[in-house]
């Protein structure tokens, strides 16, 4: 059985910092009031001339750096973002060509929150049908660009940024990609959506005066899903490995809000120590969010070799799923092999 390895990460947060304290407009003490109920102190957003594109493409040059590998070498470039650059064509076309990826085919995915757990699973499968060889997975957004800044129950919680993922065959019974799960849910569409977007409703005068155009999110339902998916993910994943939550030396959560973190931690027995967070650094990341928080315990050297980690994602559609991946130990200076 071929079995994926990541051979490389990279990632990409704007410069520009946003504390809570620019959120003052909406809510007094908007620093101590944003904390308090998500783990949030501040986020990144894009300036108005960068797209979702430009940041996925900083984070796919650092993925092939650290993998020590040409564009070229690359197969297939999957996107996970619900920020595409415009509507057509795909993100990851131009990314493509940003990098020259001059022999790799090039496709968008949309799974939200859950879009880049999303994209691994295809690049996985792609390589365990022997078709492929090298496939880069990208997760990106800029929430930032379809945020209702009148709302301040959702716009202080996302922030912007890309993390990618290089896979490639390698792996074994002990390392790589161990176990995937993926599931969803169309009866909860509407709970997180975009109204006025595309084809349903189309972008008007009408839409816009309604505010139809930005994100919305029905909060106390999405809690209350996520916190009843998250452990049927780990639970599942952990009975395809045949281990318990236990065994896990770590576990990356969807970036979402650290009451849920803090939840699933007291229910699962795992400790709150052992699950990875970029939270209150980099907000919601939405697609970017896994990603971003995989490659910086990569390359801070938290993930060593031999240890297990769970990664996974949840978001609109409704989404969610998760990986099981066994780290190996690093062959060269700049890259790693998980």
């Amino acid at each position: 059985m071929i079995i994926s390895k990541i051979i490389g990460s990279g990632s990409c947060l704007p410069d520009r910092v946003i504390p809570n304290s620019h959120f003052d407009y909406l809510v007094e003490n908007a620093d101590e009031w944003i904390y308090s109920r998500t783990g949030i102190r501040e986020r990144r957003f894009v300036h108005a001339d960068q797209a979702t594109s430009d940041l996925a493409t900083a984070a796919a040059i650092q993925a092939l750096e650290a993998a020590g590998i040409d564009a070229s070498e690359l197969d297939c470039i999957v996107v996970g973002t619900s920020t595409p650059d415009m509507s057509l064509p795909s993100t990851a076309c131009i990314v493509q060509e940003n990098i020259a990826a001059k022999n790799a085919f090039a496709f968008d995915i949309n799974a939200v929150c859950s879009s880049f757990v999303y994209a691994l699973e295809i690049a996985d499968n792609f390589i365990k049908c022997g078709k492929y060889k090298t496939v880069m997975a990208i997760g990106a957004d800029t929430y930032s660009k379809i945020l209702d800044f009148n709302d301040k129950n959702s716009c202080p919680l996302f922030g912007d940024g890309a993390g990618a993922a290089i896979l490639t065959s390698g792996g074994d019974e002990t390392t790589g990609i161990q176990h995937t799960y993926m599931r969803s849910d169309g009866k909860g569409w509407q709970l997180i959506q975009v109204p006025s977007s595309g084809s349903r409703k189309p972008v008007t005068p009408e839409t816009i005066d309604a505010r139809e155009v930005f994100f919305q999110m029905a909060g106390k339902h999405v809690y209350v899903f996520a916190t009843e998916v998250i452990p049927d993910i780990i639970n599942t994943l952990c009975a395809k490995a045949g281990i318990t939550a236990a065994d896990l030396d770590y576990i990356i959560p969807h970036q979402a809000n650290i009451r849920m973190i803090d939840f699933i931690s007291k229910k699962s027995g795992f400790p709150k120590e052992r699950f990875l967070i970029n939270l209150d650094r980099c907000g919601n990341t939405s697609a970017a969010s896994v990603a971003l928080v995989l490659d910086e315990n990569l390359r801070n050297g938290t993930i060593k070799s031999g240890h297990l980690v769970l990664a996974m994602g949840f978001g609109g559609g409704l989404t969610w799923g998760g990986l099981v991946i066994r780290s190996e130990t690093a062959d060269t200076v700049t890259g790693f092999n998980i």
